[in-house]
């Protein structure tokens, strides 16, 4: 197993360098910067979702997609993609790598207020109560990485143990596959596909395909975008997304993901958020925060990741 080590200081300059800028470059909640936030009273009215399934999206795998086994382009190349940052460049001599990932399942759409108010009323999780205040569909903010863990962890007993768990679902969970936050690599490879793009939907910033630059969220799966890869919702913008990852500099180093979870000082987060500009939300794009961070533009997504 390799150890982790730490985060050289040039390396965290970068990544603070991206959070100083999430923080004050129009990323802080201000009054009447998020107009979409309202309190909910009935969660049992989200539509396209199972109110009598934890709220999980209404298709045959509850909301999880499968990611086919294969290789996939990681890092970017500022000769490519000007707006790369260099925390993106794989290493001094190669600035993108071809990685190959095993089969693995992602959220459709990022974890909804709903879905948070369910898993609280299950289980009494103290939750930050602004994350149970937007609009049902929305994806839930002021999120900490143990909170997105904890609610992983949870998702996962309740559909090892429920009958209401759909057979193709269960059979995931019995086969080595375990409810979980993405890893760094898995969350970039379900956002670029395989051919390394710079947007999920192509070369170009498209705010017609994404919440960005905008006033607040908006609901999971409000853009349609048919170019995207794997029929995923939101992998740019509304909200940005925690990862599993230990934020390091590259070259990634999967084994890392595995060790020593509840004691890393930042987690890579990915995606971007509503307040962001088109260079936040590319694909490549590296955030990384303190754990206990919880911000109105952070939430995250679940994935079913083979057991390590």
């Amino acid at each position: 197993m390799v150890r982790k080590t730490a985060v050289p200081l040039t390396a965290l300059g970068l990544v603070s360098a991206v959070w100083i800028a999430l923080s004050f470059a129009g990323s802080l909640p201000r009054p009447g910067l998020i107009p979409d936030h309202t309190v909910i009273s009935d969660p049992g009215e989200v539509s396209r979702f199972l109110a009598d399934a934890w709220q999980l999206p209404d298709d045959p795998l509850l909301g999880f997609v499968e990611i086919t086994a294969g290789p996939f382009l990681m890092g970017s190349d500022a000769a490519i993609d000007p707006l790369a940052f260099d925390i993106e460049r794989w290493s001094s001599t190669n600035a993108q790598v071809v990685l190959e990932l095993p089969t693995y399942y992602i959220g459709r759409f990022e974890v909804t207020v709903a879905q948070i108010r369910s898993f609280v009323q299950a289980t009494g999780y103290p939750i930050d109560g602004q994350a149970l205040s937007g609009a049902p569909e929305h994806p839930a903010s002021f999120i900490s990485w143990p909170d997105a863990l904890a609610y992983s962890r949870w998702l996962d007993k309740i559909l090892r143990t429920s009958a209401e768990t759909p057979e193709a679902l269960s059979t995931l969970l019995e086969g080595g596959g375990q409810v979980t936050l993405p890893t760094e690599a898995e969350w970039e490879k379900a956002a670029r596909g395989t051919d390394g793009r710079i947007y999920p939907w192509g070369s170009e910033p498209r705010p017609d395909r994404a919440t960005y630059q905008a006033r607040g969220t908006t609901a999971v799966g409000s853009h349609q975008c048919p170019e995207c890869p794997f029929g995923l919702s939101d992998m740019a913008g509304n909200v940005w997304e925690w990862t599993r990852s230990p934020y390091q500099p590259y070259p990634y180093d999967p084994t890392n993901d595995s060790e020593d979870l509840e004691n890393e000082s930042l987690w890579v987060m990915r995606g971007g958020s509503f307040t962001d500009p088109e260079r936040f939300v590319r694909g490549a794009n590296r955030g990384g925060a303190d754990p206990g961070a919880r911000r109105a533009f952070i939430g995250f997504r679940i994935a079913i990741s083979p057991s390590e």
